[in-house]
């Protein structure tokens, strides 16, 4: 390989969510190596202001080109793409970069009555961003929109807690209190005709609650996310720039591959990694990113 080939690919959230992101990568990418910041000392992301989220994703794209060295750049949060990714694109022209957005595009492939959930922060679905994509597509569907205040801190606030109780009512637990809460506003879930038989999870966090989404809409509603797409975006790029890593007998499934950094607690991060990852607490360290 050479020299270029070997830098790591950067991977950030506001939190843990992008975790979900990350292991769709790790998957479709086996001899990359990861940096993923969790921004978690500054999170929310979905409950602030544009240009505070511009602002820390300027930061953290500087913060992993300068100290990591970075050859491509994965937002894994659907706030900061929103708010900040063409601006950060502007920035750094020679720099792969692969944004999020809320996969409402393939729900339309999936759906058959033609009434598509989309969840996810008010700050995502709220964006002009959003509203322009939404709106080139408002005549091919219906679209029941719900912005879900505090689901994605309740479901970083979960992973320091034990599992759900196999069989527990869902409203039991915070995270699955929230989840009924918001799919209840939206109506009803099912294939008959007028109801929401595909739901887009438009929050990295939201995969991570997935079963109590499903305990709530049945077996048939169709989870729409968007780990695996910007996994293969993610390859498409690198390969095009001649930068995908070649085997060298060390695939990325080895957690030297694997650095996790957060700007808040660490524990937070190790329990995430641990549950969602299988990665030990030594892959994580705490840093500054002013």
């Amino acid at each position: 390989m050479t020299e270029a080939q070997q830098l790591p690919i950067g991977v950030f959230d506001s939190g843990v969510g992008g975790l979900s992101v990350l292991r769709a990568l790790r998957a479709a990418l086996p001899h990359e190596r990861f940096v993923y910041l969790a921004d978690s000392a500054h999170a929310p992301y979905g409950e602030r202001g544009d240009a505070y989220v511009g602002a820390r994703t300027h930061a953290i794209t500087r913060y992993l080109l300068e100290q990591h060295h970075i050859k491509a750049l994965v937002v894994a949060c659907n706030t900061a793409t929103a708010a900040a990714i063409h601006e950060v694109r502007a920035s750094h022209l020679d720099l792969p970069l692969v944004g999020l957005e809320p996969a409402i595009k393939p729900a339309l492939a999936v759906t058959r009555t033609g009434r598509v959930g989309v969840i996810g922060t008010r700050g995502t679905l709220t964006s002009a961003k959003f509203g322009k994509l939404l709106g080139s597509l408002a005549e091919q569907a219906q679209f029941v929109v719900q912005p879900c205040d505090g689901l994605a801190h309740a479901i970083e606030r979960s992973v320091a807690r034990p599992a759900p109780v196999l069989g527990a009512p869902v409203g039991a637990t915070e995270t699955g209190a929230l989840c009924e809460r918001y799919l209840q506003a939206m109506g009803d879930f099912g294939t008959a005709p007028g109801q929401i038989d595909t739901l887009v999870l438009g929050c990295t966090h939201y995969i991570f609650v997935a079963h109590e989404l499903r305990a709530l809409v049945g077996p048939h509603v169709q989870f729409i996310e968007t780990g695996e797409p910007v996994a293969r975006q993610t390859r498409r790029l690198l390969e095009t720039a001649g930068l995908l890593a070649t085997p060298d007998g060390a695939p990325a499934t080895d957690v030297s591959r694997t650095r996790l950094l957060t700007t808040g607690p660490v524990a937070m991060l190790q329990a995430a990694a641990e549950r969602w990852l299988g990665l030990p607490a030594d892959c994580c360290e705490t840093v500054s990113v002013p």
